[in-house]
């Protein structure tokens, strides 16, 4: 071959490798690109699980029907837990008692 066309070899062949050499860069880039939006997707998705159950909390603290099932819920089971506590230490009591009496 002629000296021109062996310049234009290494010029085509030069800029070749350099474009290559680019796109592996580029490619390396782009999938950590990737990786970091899928954790970014990952992280938006619990933050709007929990805006939607506070949400849901709010909604069923500022309606009627929330507020009176909040207040049942309180002072009934703190009643109820008192009553039960009571039945236990009695239960408590008299299994001492039979105790006692076998021994």
């Amino acid at each position: 071959m002629e000296t021109p066309a062996w310049i234009l070899v290494f010029i085509l062949s030069g800029m070749l490798f350099l474009f290559l050499l680019l796109f592996i860069i580029l490619l390396i880039k782009l999938i950590g690109v990737t990786k970091e939006a899928k954790k970014i997707m990952i992280q938006g998705q619990g933050i709007a699980e929990k805006a939607d159950d506070i949400a849901g909390n709010v909604r069923d603290m500022t309606t009627v029907g929330g507020l009176v099932r909040y207040f049942v819920d309180n002072y009934t089971g703190e009643s109820a837990r008192k009553k039960k506590a009571k039945k236990a230490k009695i239960v408590n009591n008299e299994e001492e008692k039979e105790d006692e009496q076998r021994k």
